[in-house]
């Protein structure tokens, strides 16, 4: 989903979903064959990359140590037309972050530490570092900010070469987000700490660590740390799409700075092994294994254990996790029930890699999630739909008709028009998220389910009719450029740009540019994403915008 707020940048975890799972069908469904898998990503694939002249991704799905698909799409070197091969090397982001801590577990079971033995003892310098434990640092619930959320950071500061020590210094003397143990918050800062301590432990970094403990034992030959200055064999280039929406070279950013949150590069192949390996037993004994997969506390809500999120696929359990980093996206499924592994490594940034990879899985269990179906639903049942919706007090979502089709947007998202996949039930493109509409006995929808992942329910309950259409007036041209420049706070920052064609656009860095619709002379709207930016003062050189997106509220101060 398109966004403009908070960014994890090279580092985040998948979407995760929300609420009751549903329970286990009594009866197994029908497994397809190995063949009708193959056929079916190889679709998928296609779908996901529909011009193999741009930036692609590399695609394999196992049972057990069996490939079922193993495939490639689109290009590994857009400047050179080189096409991507399965075997190529990508950048994996986030999913780094189940290799540190796979390793700090490992060192736990040596005796060289324990979960809930405070930071201090490894850091001796870190501020409130008797207060964290490294459990908290591996689960997300230390309250230590995270650097990459500092403000104008994922600008410049990333560009910026430094050792473990340095890196510390950014974050060490900020405010933490909460107190330790209390809520839980991604954190790649967390992490960072989770290398820092493998390396007072073993007086090595952390990679060399990882490379002595399991990437060398395990043959994993093209899993390793992402120097810059390393020729890498097979190292694909990354993209990221530029302001005309055309594929762009991706930002730079110094390998330094991922750390054990997201620095290494990896294959298809060697992920599959790897999760193998974790999953199989070989990496760590039962109970640390059962640590690291479990949840627990106030992780629990969050789905999120040590590196890994417990999920749901089709009634399955899903332990997963995905990246982004500049210019790639990563995502590394595993479903015990069924032993199937499921890996995507895509060459440019932006949406989620979830969706493919959820599909295809989905149908290799046998579960399949709903196709569209042929036609247009009765434009006049779907009139009573239109509307607002309410999940909570700070969220709601809008339905309403757009040329016979449904469009549904989120507060603070972006609007999707909605896919029909047969009578109340309605799919989002390029995903499998979906909602049912409720219906009263009058046959007048007095609710909505919505399926976050396609597995998992959450009821919207109307809340009212649709508001009326907003506002707009003209600016001149001297009006949007009293509003154009940089604007930055404590956790965001973006440019406010007058396009060659004449328009006014906001942007924020690694994200499109959204077009900026005036309401009133100094208000403006993002419709793309629910977005409201007003800029102060009343007149001359705008100083100061405050950006309202959902229930968020941030007040930047323009750049001199």
């Amino acid at each position: 989903m398109m966004r403009i707020l908070a960014r994890h940048a090279f580092v985040l975890p998948m979407v995760l979903a929300t609420t009751a799972v549903f329970a286990k069908p009594s009866v197994e469904p029908a497994l397809p064959s190995d063949a009708e898998v193959a056929a079916f990503a190889q679709r998928a694939l296609d779908e996901a990359v529909p011009d193999p002249a741009g930036p692609g991704m590399a695609v394999l799905v196992a049972r057990g140590d069996t490939v079922l698909f193993r495939g490639a799409r689109g290009m590994a070197s857009i400047e050179l037309g080189v096409a991507l091969k399965p075997d190529h090397v990508f950048r994996i982001g986030s999913v780094t972050k189940q290799f540190a801590a796979a390793l700090l577990l490992a060192l736990v079971e040596d005796g060289k530490a324990k979960l809930d033995e405070p930071l201090s003892r490894f850091l001796p310098d870190y501020p409130n570092g008797g207060a964290i434990t490294l459990r908290q640092l591996l689960d997300h619930t230390s309250g230590v900010r995270s650097y990459t959320d500092l403000p104008g950071y994922m600008d410049e500061g990333v560009r910026l070469d430094r050792d473990t020590k340095a890196l510390i210094a950014v974050f060490k003397d900020e405010k933490p987000d909460f107190a330790p143990g209390a809520e839980w918050r991604y954190n790649n800062s967390g992490y960072v700490l989770v290398g820092a301590v493998i390396e007072a432990i073993g007086g090595k970094p952390w990679h060399e660590q990882l490379q002595e403990r399991f990437l060398r034992p395990l043959q994993l030959a093209h899993t390793r740390y992402g120097d810059d200055a390393a020729i890498v064999p097979g190292f694909v280039n990354g993209y990221t799409r530029g302001l005309d929406g055309k594929p762009a070279r991706a930002g730079y950013l110094s390998m330094t700075q991922p750390h054990a949150a997201g620095a290494l590069v990896s294959t298809v192949d060697d992920l599959l092994h790897w999760n193998l390996a974790l999953h199989g037993g070989k990496v760590l004994p039962p109970e640390a294994y059962r640590r690291m997969t479990t949840p627990q506390g106030v992780a629990k809500a969050s789905h999120y254990g040590f590196g890994i999120e417990r999920h749901s696929l089709r009634g399955q359990t899903s332990l997963q996790h995905g990246g982004g980093i500049h210019g790639f996206l990563s995502s590394l499924v595993y479903l015990p029930d069924s032993r199937l592994s499921g890996v995507m490594l895509r060459n440019t940034d932006g949406a989620s890699p979830s969706p493919l990879l959820r599909r295809v899985l989905a149908f290799a269990v046998g579960n399949p999630y709903p196709d569209p179906v042929e036609g247009q639903p009765d434009a006049g049942k779907l009139d009573t739909a239109q509307g607002v919706y309410r999940l909570d007090a700070k969220t709601t979502r809008t339905l309403k008709l757009e040329d016979g089709k449904l469009v549904s947007q989120r507060s603070g998202g972006s609007p999707f028009t909605m896919v029909w996949l047969g009578g109340d039930r309605f799919g989002f493109p390029d995903s499998t998220a979906r909602l049912e509409l409720v219906r009263d006995r009058k046959g007048v929808v007095t609710a909505l389910r919505f399926f976050p992942e396609g597995d998992e329910a959450e009821t919207w309950a109307r809340e009212g009719d649709l508001p009326p259409p907003s506002a707009r007036v003209e600016l001149s041209a001297a009006a949007k450029a009293e509003l154009a420049g940089e604007y930055t706070s404590s956790e965001l920052s973006l440019a406010v740009l007058v396009g060659e064609d004449g328009r006014l656009r906001v942007q924020v860095p690694g994200q499109p540019a959204f077009e900026l619709q005036a309401q009133a002379p100094r208000v403006l709207r993002v419709e793309a994403v629910d977005a409201t930016l007003t800029f102060e003062p009343d007149a001359g050189p705008a100083q100061r915008l405050s950006l309202v997106q959902g229930s968020a509220r941030f007040e930047l101060v323009r750049k001199p």
